[in-house]
């Protein structure tokens, strides 16, 4: 057989392990494996005797990959970022920005299922993880809905739903993991996230208050607060926005002209990289919750959290790194972008089934892996479509040039990448939502995330329409 249909035969098999439910990680590494072997043996003429140097190379291949990519600086900030959620989860900063959300918006119609996606996107800001942010709300939010009145399914749908905010406001850990894959700046990625984050904070809480007014007795409003009590409300949730703060004028603020050290003209710089503005803000939350009287019992269950999680997400990364380094000896990639571009259809008409696909497929794979098992193939068709990595604007497919091509991109698959934390059977944030809350199965919680697949379909055709909303900060930059 050749490479390619090698390529072909194992990707299959992964497939089908994954839908059987084998874990993607293991799948992937189980799949990169036989891969190489089975082509370094083809190599060989499928000789008995050379089988043991076949392996041989394999291990060796495979072997070179996690330690290489894993150890990359940039992908420190995972760890930080999903540490900086955790730490202000047990320092109470998560129940300030609630409680502050709540006093603002809650008078609206849904008002505090309109609340609670703001608190989420607030705390998204200072949070890169997804599961985090639904497994938090999930004990603050739920049980105040239900307490006026709320449907206990819309309730939960509600916080998985406003937990893959995270995915897209910076700091973002999958948007971090798509810069490294497709090799791009880590800091205008995080940056070109901000105000599609926002946006899709926009059209869930548009969503609520229009089920609110056409639904009889869906969730009333919560009035009463007084101004006083309003703006009393904001001083706990300072902490917060003072991070967020921190850390976007450390990352993209330049340092005076003036600055020199030593031999070195630092003006003009930024104060520093991601991942350092991603420690500081570590250190700043940690901080704060000593401040806020957080004990060693807190701070261990933030540490082991943040471990597990950090683990989980490195483990699938090890994993995916074996099979795509497969995929490079199948010429797998340079196959399917030719074969991409050779279709007559218009290249966006060809972008929307890529998405289309990506909504299939998370059906059946969780966010993080889904990507990392994809990108190596279809970013190389998408730049082709659009005229490859050096492109300038005018002469492309989709009017933007290379680099900002890669930033629109790597928003819509990470934009469909949250579409696939609540999507049944695999939707990983509904897990995590019945996971906390005992009196709710998943099912319930699938079925109180239906209404916001509308809100995502919205919001990701308005960000392929108009490309200017994801790409006029980072140019900026």
């Amino acid at each position: 057989m050749e490479p390619i249909e090698i390529g072909l035969v194992v990707t299959g098999i992964m497939l089908v392990l994954v839908v059987l439910g084998m874990r993607v990680a293991f799948a992937a590494a189980l799949a990169g494996m036989t891969g190489l072997i089975w082509i370094f043996w083809a190599k060989f003429g499928y000789a008995p005797d050379k089988f043991g140097k076949a392996l041989t190379i394999a291990v060796k291949t495979a072997g070179q990959v996690p330690h290489s990519k894993v150890s990359f600086q940039p992908l420190s900030l995972i760890p930080t970022f999903i540490l900086i959620g955790y730490l202000a989860y047990y320092a109470g900063l998560t129940q300030a920005l609630f409680e502050a959300a709540k006093r603002w918006i809650a008078w609206v119609p849904g008002g505090l299922a309109v609340a609670t996606v703001f608190a989420t996107a607030g705390f998204a800001a200072v949070s890169g993880a997804s599961v985090a942010t639904a497994a938090v709300f999930a004990r603050i939010a739920i049980p105040e809905m239900l307490k006026i009145g709320y449907d206990k399914r819309f309730a939960a749908g509600v916080v998985a739903a406003g937990g893959t905010l995270a995915s897209l406001i910076p700091p973002s850990a999958i948007l971090v993991i798509y810069a490294i894959i497709v090799e791009q700046d880590v800091g205008k990625l995080l940056l070109a996230g901000f105000i599609p984050g926002v946006f899709s904070a926009l059209v869930y809480a548009a969503l609520i208050i229009g089920m609110a007014m056409t639904i009889k007795n869906f969730g009333p409003p919560v009035r009463g607060f007084t101004w006083g009590q309003r703006f009393s409300s904001l001083l706990p949730a300072a902490p917060i926005v003072l991070v967020v703060v921190i850390i976007i004028f450390f990352v993209y603020n330049p340092l005076p002209e003036w600055v020199v050290i030593g031999p070195f003209q630092l003006g003009g710089d930024a104060w520093g990289t991601p991942t350092e503005g991603g420690a500081i803000g570590a250190f700043i939350v940690f901080c704060m919750a000593l401040w806020h009287g957080m004990r060693w019992p807190d701070l261990k269950d933030a540490l082991i959290e943040t471990a597990k999680l950090s683990v989980m997400i490195f483990t699938i990364i090890w994993g995916v790194l074996i099979y795509v380094r497969f995929l490079g000896f199948a010429d797998l990639p340079h196959a399917f972008s030719n074969w991409i571009t050779s279709l007559t259809m218009s290249p966006m008409l060809i972008l929307i089934c890529i998405l289309l696909a990506y909504a299939v497929l998370g059906m059946f794979m969780d966010a993080i892996g889904m990507l990392l098992l994809t990108l190596p193939v279809v970013y190389p068709a998408v730049m082709a479509l659009n005229g490859g990595e050096t492109v300038a604007a005018a002469d492309s497919a989709f009017g933007m040039s290379g680099p900002m091509c890669a930033i629109w991109f790597g928003i819509l698959v990470v934009k469909m990448a949250e579409f696939c934390l609540i999507t049944p059977p695999i939707g990983l944030n509904c897990f995590v939502v019945a996971g906390v809350r005992p009196d709710l199965s998943v099912q319930d919680v699938f079925k109180g995330v239906m209404p916001f697949f509308v809100a995502d379909a919205i919001t990701i055709g308005i960000l392929v329409a108009f490309p200017a909303i994801v790409l006029w900060l980072p140019s900026l930059a």
